[in-house]
């Protein structure tokens, strides 16, 4: 008898943590759920209609920070930003799953050869990635230590 296993994807998805329209890991922690949101590059949007309920996102700080600090969960389907007038711009819905044990920063995972391949480190300004299975492993890694 064969076991319905469901697949989990990993992501990244990048948010200003300051300023006017930022928004960090400590306020997805109290409000508990958000909607994703803002996103209009392409290549980013393109990986956000690949997400699913269950799928386990990084949380990446950007600006000064630079680093991954904790991990969300989507909880939706994606579905059309009730915000915008582009059908094209989408959204999901995510929870706060937990913090890293401490931040891993961008720093780290450019020495780091297991992720000289990797969007963040190739294309730095996509905001929205998925995160193969090795290298999401490999910052669970370096945020125990």
């Amino acid at each position: 008898m064969q076991q319905n296993l469901k697949m989990v994807n990993y992501w990244l998805a990048k948010q200003e943590p300051s300023g006017p329209r930022g928004y960090n890991f400590e306020q997805l922690k109290k409000d508990k759920t958000t909607v994703w949101d803002g996103v209009h590059n392409n290549l980013a949007l393109k990986h956000m209609r690949e997400m699913k309920p269950s799928d386990l996102v990084l949380f990446y700080h950007t600006g000064d920070e630079r680093q991954a600090v904790g991990i969300m969960q989507v909880t939706s389907k994606p579905y059309s930003n009730p915000k915008e007038d582009v059908e094209r711009f989408i959204v999901v819905d995510v929870k706060y799953k937990k913090a890293l044990k401490r931040p891993v920063t961008l720093d780290e995972m450019k020495k780091n050869k297991k992720f000289k391949d990797w969007e963040l480190i190739r294309i730095s300004r996509l905001s929205v990635m998925p995160v193969p299975k090795t290298i999401w492993d490999e910052i669970l890694k370096i945020s125990q230590t």
